[in-house]
């Protein structure tokens, strides 16, 4: 009778697998998310541009599971998931919310170092000019739920312009303003000054790149200065400008719950 011989090992694979108790397999995207490098989707381009490795093998699947006992690397570097941590930052101006920009001189991170040992990254993004509200984490699941339209994460902003705003432009602001990638329209928009009309609070659901400096742009006027005041129901209260605290357990739940704020 002809000996049956064992076929290839499989080091990971896609799909169901027989792991340990304890030891459920997860899939690779947000085994990087949770190692604090990015969000599920921009690990999901890490992933497919080649940047990752299991085991020693460089895998281009998106769909690939892992194990915690497998070796997971970036660019050589192992990675490893940690306990979840959850800063807010009220962000001064002249810092880049990116985490991979090797010309940047100044990057939000450099600000919350003493926060926490754990790796983690900002969700969404404030241009270098903007202040304000930004939150930080190495949650990968909650972070591409922030961004991702669908969550419908609220943002509030004070914009400061350089002449006042007419009643016929804020409610442009409100039904839409077209640009490049459609019409984007705001959810409500007012003065922030009864005083000053050159001062206007507006809120907002789109998360595209610099929508409320575009916004304005458009309509002929020059942003001084902007400062988010809140983000997905989170204010800076009591926070001042370049510092850090930990959400509280409380804040943490309502974002997991995704109320829209």
């Amino acid at each position: 009778m002809e000996k049956k011989t064992a076929g290839p090992r499989k080091e990971f694979k896609k799909g169901k697998g027989t792991p340990k108790p304890g030891a459920e397999p997860v899939r690779l995207n947000k085994y990087i998310a949770n190692s604090g490098v990015c969000s599920r989707r921009e690990a999901d381009e890490l992933i497919k541009q080649g940047y990752i490795s299991v085991n020693g093998k460089k895998v281009t699947d998106m769909g690939i599971k892992v194990l915690p006992s497998d070796k997971v690397e970036y660019r050589g570097r192992l990675l490893t998931p940690g306990k979840k941590v959850y800063i807010l930052l009220n962000k001064p101006k002249g810092y880049v919310t990116t985490v991979r920009d090797p010309h940047a001189e100044s990057t939000v991170l450099d600000l919350v170092k003493e926060a926490t040992a754990e790796r983690i990254y900002p969700v969404g993004r404030l241009d270098k000019a903007t202040t304000g509200v930004l939150l930080l984490t190495n949650d990968g699941d909650l972070a591409g739920k922030l961004t991702h339209p669908s969550y419908g994460a609220g943002k509030v902003y004070h914009v400061f312009l350089d002449r006042e705003v007419t009643r016929n432009d804020m409610e442009t602001i409100v039904s839409g303003v077209e640009l490049e990638e459609g019409k984007v329209g705001a959810d409500a928009v007012s003065y922030a000054d009864t005083e000053d009309r050159t001062q206007v609070g507006i809120e907002i659901h789109s998360g595209q790149n610099r929508v409320v400096r575009r916004i304005f742009e458009k309509l002929g006027y020059k942003v001084r200065k902007l400062d988010r005041v809140s983000f997905a129901g989170l204010t800076k209260k009591n926070l001042q400008r370049g510092h850090w605290r930990h959400l509280t357990p409380k804040e943490v739940s309502m974002l997991k719950r995704g109320i829209r704020k």
